[in-house]
């Protein structure tokens, strides 16, 4: 027991459970080493239990085997060696035995702090750490000596406290005593914690971005003196670490070395914590991957704070100003990631220029395309980007916005959504995969030039409905065979907002197959669908049919069947994207223009004149007509039905 005359006799196991943390985990009950502390000395702590392990150099092996030292060595989080003052033999055991015992149940890379405890210090009036720092010097795993008195209680609260912050602040993942100089993945976790925090990607914190550091990792500014005082430290130690009146990453290396060198390794330990570190230097899985609940039927989208922060990424590292990412520039912007997260396929997903460089605009539409696939994966890369620090966010999910129920859309005629998928389905060789290049902007010429391994299902980009900004994605389908079968198409291929079916109109075999997919699976579906005649360029076949496309589009109530081709001079239209996604806003509509504009007076009229709505008017005054109702009752009836159709619309 502490209160004994010695400190311990044989192997004691203290399990410390921390009563709060800075990180808001929940108090737990103390144990009886608890009441040593003061809550001002146990702030620190983060939430686990941490297992202090002492031993004695006077160790009862008559009470506890080899056999289960090793096992209380093993799961120690720290070891405080324990000898006595006044005994020259104990000492040395510190070095013949105890440390070499537990370096061997240890790996190099793992080994866990040691503090060596000189107790009986009430018993002599010398002190021994001159015979204690050689070996301290000796092994790096030392964190630090305390002489203390079990009998009169002095330092007992020290000997635990330091124990504590050696198991919160860990010397060994940052600094290498050693090479005198921090480990690669410290040094690595502070580099990326130095790019996060250069705003404006000049290669050095000014004074208003050094500023917003000291507030997001300790909650206070600096005051000018004090920047001013931390530059000159820098200054006087390197040439290099200050520059503009700006701090480099040279300097802010230098500055955290300077920390752990002079025992301050919880200010590290605080910064790479507030960044999203663990212990073992790897951010941590709550931090990539904050709880975000997504309900049936939803979709994922960006919202406006989220298009913010990205805007002010792609301008902070557009160095040329081109409105384009070079490779190099792309580089530099993922260099916060553990790996590069776009591959080559993203050029061929969204618009590049003449250069195959991704613009603003394919950069967002990247994005957009990341969140509404894949919104985990979102989350991981906003997390590497510092979102939840830079917009001061508790997470990276504030960056999200779920949309509504698509069945309450449905009831409601109306939609809050701003991305829509569409899927492309047709037989092999149709021309799928020119029509999504198409939609971003290459032609049959730009198209043979994409290599075939760098091929994308997914083509995304933006389209005015009505002046609203739209993105729309679409998704080539792949099937397996020309012989439709039920398991040919999933459950997530026919999830969409609308379907798009092409035919080669020179293959007198291609449009059979897209009627049997339409029957199949969407005839009854309230998903919306348009026939495109992909290669309209080429001549025009008779399809082995029972109806030909236009007939059939007539039968079910579709649009006519859209002529369309990719082997033109210039830039392929956008005309049917537009239609495309204007279905998929207005599903109920029904719209049935008779070009692909959607437009030109001459559609307009005819969506008007072929909607459901005017239909059911044309109706009803029908029958009021046939049943002879007064004038005043039809006049009273038009004007209702008017009303109403000019809500509608």
């Amino acid at each position: 027991g502490l209160s004994q005359r010695c400190l311990c006799y044989q192997s004691v196991h203290l399990c410390l459970f921390p009563l709060y943390s800075l990180a808001g985990s929940r108090a737990a009950e103390g144990t009886q080493a608890v009441s040593i502390y003061s809550p001002a000395q146990i702030c620190g702590c983060r939430g686990t239990a941490a297992l202090f392990l002492l031993l004695s150099c006077c160790f009862a092996e008559a009470e506890q085997s080899d056999e289960q030292l090793y096992q209380e060595i093993s799961k120690a989080n720290v070891i405080c060696i324990v000898y006595s003052v006044n005994n020259k033999n104990s000492i040395e055991q510190v070095t013949s035995r105890w440390i070499p015992l537990i370096n061997d149940r240890m790996d190099k890379d793992s080994r866990v702090p040691l503090i060596l405890v000189g107790n009986k210090s009430d018993l002599v009036e010398h002190s021994s750490m001159e015979t204690i720092l050689p070996i301290m010097n000796q092994y790096t795993e030392i964190e630090t000596c305390v002489e203390c008195s079990a009998k009169n209680l002095k330092n007992i609260s020290e000997l635990f406290y330091y124990a504590q912050k050696a198991v919160l602040h860990p010397t060994g993942p940052l600094y290498c005593p050693e090479e005198k100089e921090m480990k690669p993945a410290c040094v690595k976790a502070l580099t990326r914690i130095f790019k996060v925090t250069d705003l404006d990607n000049d290669g050095i914190l000014n004074d208003a971005e050094l500023n917003f550091f000291q507030r997001t990792c300790f909650n206070t500014p600096l005051a000018p003196q004090a920047l001013e005082d931390v530059k000159n430290v820098v200054r006087k130690n390197m040439s290099d670490g200050v520059h503009d009146n700006g701090l480099t990453l040279k300097g802010f290396l230098f500055l955290h070395t300077l920390f752990i060198q002079r025992g301050r390794h919880e200010t590290t330990w605080t910064v790479l914590r507030r960044f999203g570190y663990d212990d073992d230097l790897e951010l941590t899985q709550d931090y990539l991957f904050p709880p975000l609940k997504i309900p049936p039927d939803c979709t994922t989208e960006l919202n406006h704070n989220a298009y913010l922060f990205l805007q002010s990424l792609f301008d902070k590292h557009d160095q040329d100003r081109d409105c384009a990412l070079s490779p190099d520039e792309l580089k530099d912007l993922f260099k916060v990631f553990p790996y590069m997260p776009w591959g080559p396929d993203v050029n061929n997903t969204v618009c590049t220029n003449d250069h195959g460089w991704i613009t603003y605009q394919g950069y967002l539409s990247q994005w957009t395309l990341t969140t509404y696939l894949d919104v985990q994966r979102c989350l991981e890369y906003l997390g590497y980007l510092g979102y939840s620090i830079i917009s001061e966010q508790e997470s990276q999910a504030a960056a999200i916005t779920v949309t509504r129920d698509k069945k309450i859309d449905l009831q409601k005629k109306q939609t809050q959504r701003n991305v829509f998928r569409c899927n492309v389905i047709g037989m092999k060789g149709c021309g799928k995969s020119g029509f999504l290049q198409a939609f971003l902007g290459r032609n049959l010429m730009r198209q043979r030039q994409l290599r075939e391994d760098h091929r994308s299902f997914y083509a995304i980009s933006t389209t005015y409905v009505y002046g609203q900004e739209k993105y729309l994605l679409l998704h080539e389908v792949f099937t397996e065979s020309e012989l439709l079968s039920e398991a040919d198409l999933s459950d997530a291929d026919l999830a969409c907002d609308v379907v798009c079916l092409v035919y080669d109109s020179s293959n007198t075999r291609s449009f059979e197959f897209c009627a049997k997919v339409f029957k199949q699976h969407f005839m009854d579906s309230k998903t919306p669908c348009m026939i495109v005649a992909a290669k309209s360029d080429l001549h025009e076949v008779k399809q082995q049919c029972s109806v030909s496309p236009l007939d059939f589009c007539r039968k079910h109530k579709m649009p006519p069947p859209q002529a369309f081709t990719c082997n033109t001079l210039e830039i392929p239209s956008k005309d049917i994207y537009t239609k495309l996604t204007t279905m998929a806003m207005y599903p109920h509509a029904r719209l049935r223009c008779m070009c692909a504009c959607n437009r030109c007076t001459f559609c307009l009229c005819q969506n008007l004149l072929n909607s459901d709505l005017l239909q059911s008017v044309k109706t009803k005054l029908y029958t009021a007509v046939l049943h002879r109702c007064s004038l005043p009752c039809v006049w009273f009836a038009v004007v209702v039905i008017a009303l109403h159709l000019f809500a509608s619309f």
